[in-house]
């Protein structure tokens, strides 16, 4: 039965009509014939009972060298071109059969009453991070004809479409196929992380500068017809921030140089914006009626709004050189009248609207002057504040150095409570720490250089200090003194976030210290942010533990922060693929814990969900309004606190998962070189995904992988082993010890019914047979034992999961997903035997051929695409 909605069919169809054509027309019919009998071939696999792919393998196997790359291009491009497909659907009107929003709006409303939902309307503190962490494999200037596809889709299904119109755009559509085939989909150089900031900056040009008035009308006009009363002007329920150019986390190329420049390049784009809405409004604004108010601004009395925006165009204008002087090298200081804040942008407009509104012109008022009202509420002075993030080990070094510099001890021997001592006594002083005419070392060095730009910079232009690693509260500390011995005149928000597994549990020990300390308590205002890590938590512990322990912490901070009266936020470093973090925004916000949201949350995108979430205007919006209805769900109704006899079992499963996951990953001194063996970790490195090195450290095994290159690894050969490995025994302990506590559980527990949706996910997208095609081909016979051992793991996980969700296979109960699963697998499987092969080649020759090895890059960026939630 087809359950893929015919548009999107007959749009996959098209386009995929569309590549083959390009294909015939620039390789040949023989090698299209190639391409057409692989397709044919692997849809004969996933169709078939057996699932037997020695023919695919054959036919595979007796390809020339030189026809390599074109069909691995030719199968990567279409997974590319399903996903547009699937993205363009999936925001259009013909997907959205209700308002998902309006429908939230009211069922609250007829549950707890309009004034209630209005307020928590109001209060709503949504704040998105954007990372650029290396699971984006495409190109910028592919990403952009992706978007022109999208677009053109859209366009034709238009039913007013003049007989040359529809002409036009089946001509662009073709067109901009042609440029995508010979367009290189592999970068040849890693990015800088200030190429990674412009690609931030060029998401919110593109697509959320459009989208957020657009949401924020729609939302106003919601909220009049459910609620009675629109938003106010200053409300923006979102903000949007960024860790590229401040996250140096274990990245030497963010620099204290890199950061400044990131910043200064996000004021130069904020103000070329806001020039841009600054000509178009004094066009619109040419109305001579205004309020006595506004008219005291100026002289101008037939056009008097224009003279007021003429006067900000020009601050902008100076603004926007003095930015572009200071990214070219120039070393000039800013005017005096140069934007520092959003009041010297907000100033002008609120006296125009307030006028237009004073003088009975309140739709005028409402439209494109509100738009950029909105806008400046939201994206600020420089679109994105930054983040900035250092790892805890570096704090310590340079308070270290300092110390011994001057004879006060060595910092990094002391016992936590020397250090808390040591660090108050020196908050509290008048004199300055810092020795004159001293040379740390280069890393202290930059420790030192970074806190003392963020002391040069406008307050607006930085959000949060986040401190990886955290594990005392001497962490947090240690940066305040630092800050404040750099000159910082205000409280930067410092953020801990705990990671690995230990950390968590030590979280609310962590908090509760230096919640009881007045100095701490009166550096942060009694507000705090603490940052929940789920991707080292999973590598370090399993999912399924990991999630428990976040869990487990988010619930004991939340009961913390109550009884201090600190008002606390949760944020929540998730990332695209389950085994760190990323699913539904739906589901991930229900399953929090009761009482952790309270109208405002933080929550990272990561990588190539930003462009899936964000990356067109109609789907921003549609992902803006899932964000504001789960936030809302979760603040007003929040879902009960578990059972007692809930959370022990979940403990007791948690233990199973922990111990299993360990003594594999951990323990078993087949994994490491099975890992290194199977995966393609090691040839990632020829993908220039990000300007982050791979490992935190240089040496260094498995524990010193990051966690999106775990992750990414074994997503590419299928067995998507983060996301579920320990979960066969959690699931086998529950079965046996409590099977109607367990179903209990999945029947009315939102946080687990959520994890095992994710877990089923993630089996319905593996595949053991390609799993074992890697290891016959590249791993030594004396570790198949230990392949068998986790096929067999990942055959029982599937097994348990059909049982307890007392169904014949995976994903009956989203047969969407399955089918979608199906139809890319015959496109994705092609790609994993190749890049098995290419891996084999790759390994055994000294020199390999540089069109096998960019096929076995595109073979990554194909696989990724295939897979889709891959970082």
């Amino acid at each position: 039965m087809t359950v893929i909605p015919e548009t999107l069919r007959d749009n996959v169809r098209m386009l995929g009509e569309l590549l083959g054509d390009t294909l015939l027309e620039n390789q040949g019919p023989e090698l299209f014939r190639k391409v057409e009998d692989i397709r044919r071939l692997g849809k004969a696999v996933n169709a078939s009972e057996d699932g037997d792919p020695q023919p695919l393998i054959d036919e595979l196997a007796h390809l020339e060298d030189d026809d390599i790359l074109p069909i691995v291009r030719a199968f990567s491009q279409f997974l590319n071109l399903a996903n547009i497909a699937d993205e363009q659907y999936f925001s259009s009107a013909e997907a959205e059969h209700k308002n998902n929003l309006e429908a939230t709006l009211e069922q609250l409303v007829d549950t707890l009453g309009k004034d209630d939902v209005a307020t928590a309307l109001q209060q709503l503190n949504i704040e998105l991070v954007l990372t650029a962490h290396p699971t984006e494999v495409t190109r910028r200037t592919l990403i952009r004809k992706y978007e022109r596809i999208a677009q053109a889709l859209a366009e034709l299904k238009r039913t007013d479409l003049l007989p040359h119109e529809r002409n036009e755009l089946q001509s662009g559509l073709k067109r901009t196929v042609d440029e995508i085939w010979h367009t290189n989909e592999i970068r040849d150089e890693r990015p800088t992380a200030v190429d990674e900031a412009k690609w931030g900056f060029a998401v919110i040009e593109n697509s959320l500068w459009q989208a957020v008035p657009q949401f924020m009308r729609e939302l106003d006009r919601i909220a009049r017809h459910r609620l009675g009363q629109g938003l106010p002007v200053d409300a923006s329920p979102f903000h949007f921030y960024s860790w590229m150019g401040g996250d140096r986390d274990g990245n030497p190329n963010v620099t204290h140089t890199v950061t400044r420049e990131v910043i200064l390049l996000g004021r130069w784009m904020a103000a070329d914006l806001y020039l841009k809405d600054i000509h178009e409004l004094a066009g619109d604004l040419s109305m001579s009626d205004a309020s006595a108010e506004l008219l005291a601004q100026t002289d101008e009395k037939r056009t008097p709004y224009r003279a007021v925006l003429h006067s900000l165009r020009n601050r902008l204008e100076r603004t926007r050189e003095w930015a572009d002087a200071c990214v070219n090298g120039a070393n000039a200081n800013p005017p005096e009248d140069v934007i520092t804040s959003r009041n010297d942008l907000l100033e002008p407009l609120m006296l125009c609207y307030r006028s237009l509104v004073d003088s009975g012109m309140k739709r005028i008022a409402r439209g494109s002057l509100l738009d950029c009202i909105r806008r400046v509420h939201c994206f600020g002075i420089n679109l994105v504040p930054l983040d900035i993030r250092q790892d805890s080990d570096r704090h310590v070094q340079a308070l270290d150095e300092i110390t011994r510099y001057l004879e006060l001890g060595e910092y990094g021997d002391w016992y936590e409570a020397q250090r808390q001592a040591f660090l108050l006594e020196q908050l509290a002083s008048k004199r300055p720490l810092l020795p004159r005419n001293w040379q740390p070392s280069a890393d202290t060095q930059e420790v030192l250089d970074t806190a003392r730009i963020l002391a040069e910079e406008p307050p607006e232009t930085l959000s949060s200090y986040i401190i990886s690693m955290a594990r005392q509260p001497s962490d947090v500390l240690a940066v305040a003194l630092i800050l404040k011995e750099s000159g910082l005149n205000w409280n930067v928000p410092i953020v801990p976030l705990f990671e690995t597994l230990d950390d968590l549990d030590r979280s609310f020990d962590v908090m509760e210290q230096l919640w009881s300390m007045p100095a701490y308590r009166q550096y942060c205002q009694e507000r705090q942010t603490v940052m929940i890590g789920y991707s080292d938590s999973a590598k370090d512990a399993g999912k399924l533990t990991a999630t428990w322990a976040q869990y487990k912490a988010q619930e004991k901070l939340v009961a913390l922060a109550k009884s201090n009266n600190i008002h606390l936020m949760l944020f929540h470093g998730r990332g695209g693929t389950v085994g760190r973090g990323g699913g539904p925004v739906e589901k991930a916000m229900a399953s929090q814990p009761p009482g952790s949201v309270q109208g405002a949350i933080r929550v990272t995108e990561q990588g190539e969900m930003i462009r899936y979430k964000f990356g067109l205007p109609r789907v921003a919006v549609r992902s803006l309004g899932i964000y504001v209805a789960a936030t809302l769900r979760a603040t007003l109704e929040p879902n009960a606190a578990p059972k007692e006899e809930w959370r022990e079992l979940l403990e007791q499963m948690s233990q199973a998962s922990l111990g299993a996951y360990r003594n594999t990953v951990r323990h078993d001194d087949r994994f490491v070189p099975y890992f290194r063996s199977l995966t393609p970790e090691q040839e990632l490195g020829l993908l220039a995904l990000g300007s982050r090195p791979a490992k935190r450290k240089a040496t260094g095994g498995v524990e010193s992988l990051r966690a999106i290159p775990w992750v990414f690894a074994w997503m590419q050969v299928r067995l998507n082993l983060p996301s579920w490995l320990g979960a066969r025994q959690a699931l086998e302990y529950a079965l046996e010890q409590s099977p109607d506590t367990l179903q209990d559980m999945v029947d009315h527990w939102p946080f687990f019914s959520a994890f095992l949706d994710l877990l089923e996910m993630v089996l319905g997208k593996a595949d053991r047979s390609i799993a074992a095609y890697y290891e016959k081909q590249l791993v030594p016979e004396d570790l198949h034992s230990l392949g068998e051992q986790l096929r067999d793991d990942l055959r029982v996980s599937e097994e348990l999961m059909n049982r307890i969700k007392r169904q014949k296979e995976l994903l009956a109960g989203d047969p969407l997903l399955a089918q979608s699963i199906q139809v890319r697998n015959p496109y994705t499987d092609p790609l994993n035997y190749l890049q098995a092969e290419l891996l084999k080649r790759e390994r055994k020759a000294g020199n390999f051929d540089a069109q096998l090895e960019r096929a076995l890059k595109v073979t990554m960026a194909g696989i990724a695409a295939g897979m889709r939630n891959t970082g």
